[in-house]
């Protein structure tokens, strides 16, 4: 039998073509491999990303929250200084408003203060000529001279008197109890008959008394003492007049103000507008006062008062006065209120009034 022959190429053929092929397969494989972990590794960075933008996208829904907070909050306080803005410009207007009033005024006062001083020189000396003569009541009453005009007024010692409806306000405020402002507080913690002893105060009473005695029977008269409010002497009669027939009603009234303790802030406001339900107005109005007013219309918030704010309470109180009625000034000066004598010496020229600072031995 014939032996077979074989290819020895074909067989090689093959061998080297599953090789070959094996060796794609291989490589392949290994290709795909790489491909799976760069896969992974750009899915891992991915999700990191992933991660990083949910972060940031709540970081920036409570960041957004918060600005809305805020942003409301801003709304409120600009709603807020836009109220304070309007109020500031409307109190500044006022302020200006106030201030021309002033600035006009200010000539005449100049020149006043001038005049005030050399009347003041004269009425100190006219006071020492006085005292050095010993003037008795009746030689007294026989130097006054008369004064043809409304209410039938007198002079004595430069202080108009008389009329016909007289109203005399009287300060009893704590600054009554002396004339410096360290004995003022030292007093002012005393026992209500030490202070109803004060010197001040009983040369204000005194005052009082006198001049209850140079009014004419059939006079209508009526007695306010004032500090922060405003009250009659007598008893009952607020806001009415009363007729002098005889001299009790004047002892009660002068008795009342004699048992009255000065105490509380000085309010002008209240004295003057006790008198507007007084029907017919007052032809003389005297007022014994130590300076300007503490304070206004209304009770102060903070304790302090500046001489400016002073000065503008004064002002505006003023204006609660009855038209064309003489308002004659005795002034108790006070340390710390330079202001005051021009001021009450305005008012009193003004008016048609007198103004007198009293030696503190007078009456």
């Amino acid at each position: 039998m014939a032996r077979k022959s074989l290819n020895v190429f074909s067989l090689s053929f093959l061998d080297a073509m599953t090789c070959g092929f094996g060796a794609v397969i291989l490589f392949f494989m290994i290709i795909n491999a790489n491909i799976d972990l760069r896969r992974e590794a750009v899915l891992d960075d991915l999700a990191s990303e992933v991660d990083r933008a949910e972060l940031k996208v709540l970081t920036g829904r409570k960041n957004l929250v918060q600005l809305k907070s805020d942003l409301a909050t801003l709304i409120e306080e600009s709603a807020v200084l836009r109220a304070l803005r309007e109020e500031v410009v409307t109190e500044i207007q006022a302020t200006e408003e106030e201030f021309s009033t002033l600035t006009a005024d200010s000539t005449a006062r100049e020149a006043a203060i001038e005049q005030l001083r050399s009347e003041l020189e004269d009425l100190e000396n006219e006071t020492q000529r006085l005292s050095a003569a010993s003037i008795t009541p009746e030689d007294a009453g026989d130097r006054i001279r008369s004064f043809t005009g409304d209410g039938n007024r007198q002079y004595l010692t430069g202080l108009r008197m008389g009329g016909n409806r007289v109203v005399i306000l009287v300060d009893a405020s704590t600054s009554m109890l002396d004339r410096t402002i360290v004995n003022v507080l030292r007093r002012r913690n005393m026992s209500v008959e030490q202070k109803l002893q004060a010197p001040k105060w009983r040369q204000a009473v005194d005052t009082v008394d006198w001049l209850t005695t140079q009014i004419e029977p059939g006079t209508q008269i009526q007695i306010y003492a004032f500090n922060n409010e405003a009250w009659s002497l007598i008893d009952g009669s607020n806001g009415r007049w009363q007729t002098v027939n005889d001299g009790s009603l004047l002892n009660d009234a002068v008795q009342n103000l004699r048992e009255t303790v000065p105490e509380g802030p000085t309010s002008l406001h209240a004295a003057f507008a006790s008198m507007r339900p007084l029907d017919p107005k007052p032809d003389n109005i005297y007022l014994l006062v130590d300076g300007l007013p503490t304070m206004g219309e209304v009770n102060p918030i903070n304790p302090g008062v500046s001489g400016r704010e002073r000065l503008g309470h004064f002002n505006r109180a003023i204006r609660d006065l009855p038209f064309n009625v003489p308002v004659n000034v005795i002034l108790y000066a006070m340390e710390g209120d330079p202001q005051s004598a021009p001021s009450y010496w305005w008012l009193a020229l003004s008016t048609g009034g007198s103004m007198m600072a009293p030696s503190e031995d007078w009456p």
